[in-house]
C-alpha cells in the first residue's frame, strides 16, 4: 500500500434517519388485530386477551426514545493504492444510543469486497480490493438502526470516500543507458574517465595524481608509475511518453492498461538508477505533462500525471510545442504505444528528425475479429499489413520497436538495447 502520512480521522457528518416499523411490529400488529377482530365475531373475550400482550407491546415501543438523526464517518486505510491491494475502510456511527445497528456495503464499480465485515457495536471494519486503475468511488453504505425492542428501524445511507488506484506496475530491473551522458553526477559508466568506481585502463603518472590510484604491477613491467584509470558516473534525462489515444481489448488488460503499467515500472526502475524522469501524456484533445525529477515521490507524481486524464497542457496540444522543461534536449524517450493512432506515429517521426533518441515499447495484444466472409479476412490482412508498415518505417528511422505482451518482465523485451549503450542517431 503507498504511504501518504498519518491516518487522521475523518470528520463526522449528521445524517438524519428515517424511522419505519419494523415486520415484527407489522406481525404484532396483525396478531393484535386478528385477535380483536375474532373476539368481537365470535364474542369471546379471551382472544382478546390473547392479543392484548402483542397490542400493549406496540403502545410501550411508541414511547421509546429514538435518536433523531446520527453522526457517520468512514476513514479509509489509505487513499492511494495498487490493484489488486486490500484496502480496509473503518466507519463509526455515533449517536445510536441503545440501539443496534446493522451495516450493509453496496461496492461501486470495480471494487470487490474481502471476506465478511468486522463489526463491533457501532464500528465496523470492511476489507475491499481495488480491481482496476483509476479514481473509484468505494461505494454507499446503507446503515439500519434498530431499537431494543425491534419494533422500529430506523434507516441511512452514506456515500464512501473515493480513492485513487494506481495502475500495478509491471517489473522492470534493467534500464537502457544513452551511450552520451551529460556533465551530471549519477550512477552510470560513461565514456570519459573521472572519479568512479569502474576500472577503464591504466595511464602514465603524471603529477597531482593520487598514490593510492597507482597500479604497482604496471608500474613494474614498464619501469614507469602507472596509474588505474575509471569511469565518470553521470546521469541521463528519461522522458516516458504515453499513447492514451486508443484503448483496444480485454478491461484490465487493454492497451491503456498496458501502458499505464510498463510506464509505472520504467519510471520506478530509472528513479532506483537516479536519473531524471518525467512523463508526457498524449490523448484526445491535448497534451499533459510532468516534467523530469529525481526520487520515488515523483514516481507517484508521474502516475498522478497520467491519471489525471483533465490536466491538459494545452488544448489541441503538440510536442513540437512543448516546453524545454518537458522534453529537454539529449533525453531518452520511451514511447508506450499501441501504435494506432496515424497523428501519434507522425508526431514520434517528427521527433525522431529532431534528433532524440527513442525507443517505442508495443503494447498492442489484439487483432480484429476472425469471420468468414473474404471482404473481413481482406479487411483483417490490410490492417495487419498497416501495422506491419507502420513498425517498419519506425525502424527505418533508427527507432528501435519491441512488444511486450504485458505478463512477462519488461527486461525480456528490452534485453538487447540493455545491454550495451545506445547510440543517439543523427
Amino acid at each position: 500500500m503507498i504511504p501518504n502520512g498519518p491516518g487522521v480521522p475523518a470528520p463526522g457528518t449528521e445524517r438524519e434517519l428515517h424511522w419505519r416499523s419494523s415486520r415484527h411490529a407489522r406481525r404484532l400488529l396483525t396478531l393484535g388485530l386478528a385477535g380483536l377482530f375474532v373476539a368481537v365475531l365470535a364474542r369471546r373475550p379471551e382472544f382478546a386477551g390473547l392479543a392484548a400482550p402483542a397490542l400493549l407491546l406496540l403502545v410501550a415501543g411508541r414511547v421509546q426514545r429514538r435518536p433523531p438523526r446520527i453522526t457517520m464517518s468512514a476513514r479509509p486505510s489509505s487513499r492511494r493504492v495498487f490493484e489488486g491491494e486490500r484496502l480496509a475502510v473503518d466507519v463509526v456511527a455515533d449517536g445510536a444510543g441503545e440501539c443496534a445497528v446493522r451495516w450493509r456495503l453496496h461496492p461501486g464499480l470495480e471494487i470487490a469486497p474481502v471476506g465478511a465485515a468486522a463489526a463491533d457495536g457501532q464500528r465496523v471494519r470492511f476489507v475491499v480490493t481495488p480491481e482496476r486503475w483509476g479514481r473509484r468511488q468505494l461505494g454507499a453504505l446503507e446503515v439500519t438502526l434498530r431499537d431494543r425492542w425491534r419494533l422500529a428501524e430506523g434507516h441511512v445511507s452514506m456515500p464512501l470516500p473515493s480513492i485513487d488506484c494506481y495502475p500495478a506496475p509491471a517489473q522492470q530491473r534493467t534500464t537502457v543507458v544513452l551511450r552520451r551522458l551529460p556533465n551530471r553526477l549519477g550512477e552510470h559508466p560513461a565514456r570519459v574517465s573521472g572519479e568512479g568506481i569502474e576500472f577503464s585502463g591504466v595511464r602514465e603518472y603524471v603529477p597531482g595524481d593520487r598514490q593510492r590510484s597507482i597500479n604497482w604491477p604496471a608500474s613494474t613491467r614498464r619501469g614507469r608509475l602507472q596509474v588505474n584509470t575509471f569511469a565518470a558516473e553521470r546521469s541521463q534525462d528519461v522522458v516516458l511518453l504515453v499513447d492514451a489515444t486508443s484503448d483496444v481489448g480485454i478491461p484490465g488488460s487493454s492497451a491503456l492498461d498496458l501502458a499505464l503499467r510498463g510506464a509505472g515500472a520504467a519510471a520506478r526502475a530509472y528513479t532506483d538508477a537516479r536519473d531524471r524522469v518525467g512523463v508526457i501524456t498524449y490523448q484526445w484533445g491535448g497534451t499533459s505533462w510532468r516534467p523530469p525529477g529525481l526520487g520515488r515521490r515523483q514516481v507517484y507524481r508521474i502516475i498522478d500525471s497520467m491519471l489525471a486524464s483533465d490536466a491538459g497542457w494545452e488544448r489541441g496540444g503538440s510536442f513540437a510545442r512543448l516546453p524545454r522543461a518537458a522534453l529537454p534536449p539529449g533525453a531518452l524517450v520511451v514511447v508506450f504505444s499501441p501504435l494506432l493512432d496515424q497523428r501519434f506515429v507522425e508526431a514520434l517521426r517528427d521527433m525522431r528528425e529532431r534528433g532524440f533518441t527513442m525507443l517505442v515499447v508495443d503494447v498492442l495484444n489484439t487483432e480484429p475479429p476472425a469471420r468468414r466472409r473474404a471482404e473481413d479476412r481482406m479487411a483483417r490482412r490490410i490492417w495487419r499489413m498497416e501495422q506491419e508498415a507502420i513498425r517498419f518505417s519506425l525502424r527505418e528511422l533508427g527507432v528501435p520497436v519491441v512488444h511486450w505482451d504485458g505478463e512477462e518482465s519488461l527486461d525480456l523485451p528490452l534485453a538487447a538495447h540493455t545491454r550495451r549503450p545506445m547510440a543517439a542517431w543523427r
